[in-house]
């Protein structure tokens, strides 16, 4: 079978079947990936390539219809909202059922605050600010997250009607073919979005993945195809072999492209240029333009692969909430069987709701006002965000501040709070399988250091040596806090300490930089050496006679330049820097690293809000949650009387398991990080080690609580 071109005269690109193709996989590509992420680490591009496809749609549309105003918008726009708002809404609403009757209370509120952002289509803005910061990698998935995608889109499509308009009067004025034109003006955006793209994925990948401005380029990308393909053509153009030859290895090359991009792509430096690769290739199918032949779109023309590409937008919208609530309803994570019973209800989810829904409104009578649909749809929003303002609202109710705050008023008067519970000799029952617990589940994640509140972290690129001050103002003795966030979650402890013995604390603080010699594998060259430089900065700042004592602690995780054994490589790294507070006369203090809930917990407050009655479900083996820790490693083997390893291991663990709640105070907001509020309940037993660190004088230490 021959190849056809994709210029006028070719069957309408809605019907292409090797869009079609296309589109069954790039939906194939995401779902694999959401289900067997280490299968297909790059599956994510999968979202470019239905970037691509919709650019090109839409741009074709468009320089086929000509709009020339006000009118041609809200038509197009009323389309759009027919094809597209239905199937959305539907699946948001029955996302916020399924979660409140399988989830547990802490993916209430999030779910019910990203489904108004779904529904008014600007959650890729929400994701992007959520997004900000390390910590926010450890926040647990919800199940509306992938609409972000979709807001980017919507967007795509708010604006593009009006450039299009733009483009047909400017050709008219100019007397230039639309496509000319269109390709101008396209092609002018498509280069400012991507070197934009480039630019900001390296300052700050994670907020740089979700904006508009980012992903621009690849939707331009279909449109300049669809403005290349409709350009005026010789009367005397004929198709000949060497032409079907060369769109067959278009086809070739694009599909190549595209799984390179897979391959390639899973790097969290991402889109930037890497997205190239999955847009570009897309791009070059496209154009090609090629249905048969000996190319991939012949594989992707059976019947199987059409009908995918039919449902694709419906699959698209229903496999990521099976798979974050799947394992809520099961009690368990999704095993292989699992993921293909989540795959099998995706597929029959979305063929029901593209008949039902995407079909029924699509091809319905036409309304005698074009503006029938813009009411509908603005019912439609409001209902959604009115059930997802009502969760949020309940959920503040139920858990607010001002509650949270009674609660841990009340309970910071109870002996056996927090870490007292752990004292040796007591008449504390330090774990129970059942009772109150503060912070509650949805109140913990943001019950954190206040170093946050006051913007004290220092995040990437690593560019500024950021500090603030904390403790008595008027105190002459003054201590340093270095280190990354396992260094800021001993703050509120440490803050108490201060105000009681009389110092001041001055921060230095980083998120997954080291204060080590040993350089850190970052995305980019610049930001590993500005975390280099970030430390050397700190070592200068802190090795003045202004500093009676630093207190560091790291929680080290990330991969050294060069590769190599991680353990001994920082451990060389931490030495350097401890003998040079030494040598400089400094007293130092190294606070041992926490026991890690992330070797089996996703997140300490989902389980603890999971398992409210069998608060045990939520511990771990001691073994398992205890880490090797370079930095205090590093410490015992230098030895110094100005040296002091604080291990307070047993504030946090029995002989064999680590509870996640210890005397009725949740320990973790996350699967790593304390919470403010047990952190403060540690400030006794830190007190007698801290005057010890600091002046060399004893105090009455607790019993066999801390060791070296």
């Amino acid at each position: 079978m021959a190849c056809t071109s994709g210029a006028a005269g070719t069957p309408r690109a809605e019907h292409r079947s090797d869009i079609q193709g296309l589109r069954a996989l790039a939906v194939a590509l995401v779902v694999c990936f959401h289900l067997w992420r280490d299968g297909l680490p790059g599956g994510f591009v999968g979202v470019d390539v239905f970037f691509v496809i919709s650019g090109f749609l839409i741009t074709s549309h468009l320089i086929n219809s000509r709009p020339t105003g006000g009118r041609d918008a809200a038509t197009f726009w009323m389309r759009r909202i027919r094809r597209l708002l239905p199937a959305a809404l539907t699946v948001i609403v029955v996302t916020l059922l399924a979660t409140r009757l399988f989830a547990p209370i802490t993916l209430w509120r999030e779910t019910g605050l990203e489904s108004m952002f779904s529904a008014m289509y600007g959650q890729n803005w929400h994701l992007s600010a959520r997004s900000v910061g390390y910590l926010a990698e450890n926040r647990p998935s919800t199940p509306l997250e992938h609409y972000w995608s979709l807001s980017v889109e919507e967007q795509f499509y708010l604006l593009w009607p009006l450039l299009l308009i733009g483009c047909v009067l400017l050709a008219r004025r100019l007397r230039r073919s639309l496509p000319a034109v269109v390709l101008a003006v396209i092609g002018a955006l498509a280069l400012g979005s991507l070197l934009y793209s480039i630019a900001y994925t390296r300052a700050d990948p994670a907020q740089a993945y979700f904006v508009t401005p980012t992903r621009m380029w690849e939707l331009a990308v279909g449109g300049l195809v669809a403005a290349w393909v409709a350009r005026p053509r010789p009367a005397t153009h004929r198709r000949n072999r060497l032409g079907d030859a060369a769109r067959a290895a278009g086809v070739w090359l694009g599909f190549a492209a595209i799984g390179y991009g897979v391959l390639i792509c899973e790097s969290t430096d991402f889109p930037g240029w890497r997205a190239a690769f999955p847009v570009l290739g897309t791009a070059a199918v496209i154009a090609a333009g090629c249905d048969g032949g000996l190319t991939p779109n012949r594989l992707l023309a059976v019947r199987p692969a059409q009908y995918l590409g039919d449902i694709s937008y419906s699959m698209y919208l229903w496999h990521w909430p099976l798979i974050v609530l799947a394992p809520e309803a099961l009690g368990r994570e999704l095993e292989f069987p699992d993921k293909l019973g989540v795959l099998l209800a995706a597929v029959l989810l979305a063929g029901l709701t593209k008949h039902h829904v995407e079909d029924r409104f699509r091809r319905a009578k036409r309304q005698r006002s074009v503006f029938v649909p813009y009411r509908w749809a603005a019912v439609g929003m409001a209902v959604v965000v009115g059930l997802g303002l009502a969760q949020v609202t309940e959920v503040d109710r139920r858990t607010g501040h001002e509650l949270a705050r009674a609660e841990l008023a009340a309970a910071s008067t109870d002996p056996c709070f927090g870490a007292a519970a752990m004292r040796a000799g007591n008449p504390c029952v330090p774990v129970v399988e059942a009772g109150k617990v503060v912070p509650g589940p949805v109140t913990a994640p943001a019950d954190m250091s206040f170093s946050y509140r006051y913007d004290c972290v220092l995040k990437m690129p690593f560019t500024a040596l950021k500090s603030c001050v904390f403790g008595d103002p008027h105190a002459r003795r003054n201590v340093a806090l270095v280190g990354n966030s396992h260094a800021t979650h001993w703050l509120p402890a440490l803050q108490r300490i201060a105000l009681a013995e009389h110092f001041r604390i001055t921060t230095f603080f980083s998120e997954k930089c080291f204060a080590t010699t040993s350089r850190i594998e970052f995305p980019t060259r610049a930001e590993t050496e500005n975390c280099y430089q970030w430390g050397r900065q700190v070592l200068e700042a802190t090795r003045s006679g202004a500093f009676d004592l630093v207190i560091t602690s790291e929680r080290t995780y990330m991969t050294p330049v060069g590769g190599g054994n991680t353990g001994q490589v920082f451990q060389r790294g931490y030495s350097d820097y401890l003998k040079d507070w030494l040598s400089a006369g400094r007293r130092v203090l190294v606070i041992r690293d926490v026991p890690a809930p992330h070797a089996t917990l996703r997140s300490v407050p989902e389980c603890v809000a999971r398992n409210p009655d069998h608060l045990s479900a939520c511990a771990g083996q001691r073994s398992r949650w205890i880490d090797r820790d370079p930095l205090a490693e590093a410490a015992r083997n230098i030895g110094s009387s100005r040296l002091t390893v604080a291990n307070l291991t047993d504030w946090f663990c029995t002989a064999t398991s680590c509870p996640a709640v210890i005397g009725g105070a949740m320990v973790y907001f996350d699967a790593s990080h304390l919470t403010a509020t047990y952190s403060s309940t540690l400030a006794p037993v830190l007190t007698p080690i801290v005057v010890h660190a600091m002046t060399g004088r004893a105090t009455s230490p607790l019993r066999s609580k801390m060791g070296p």
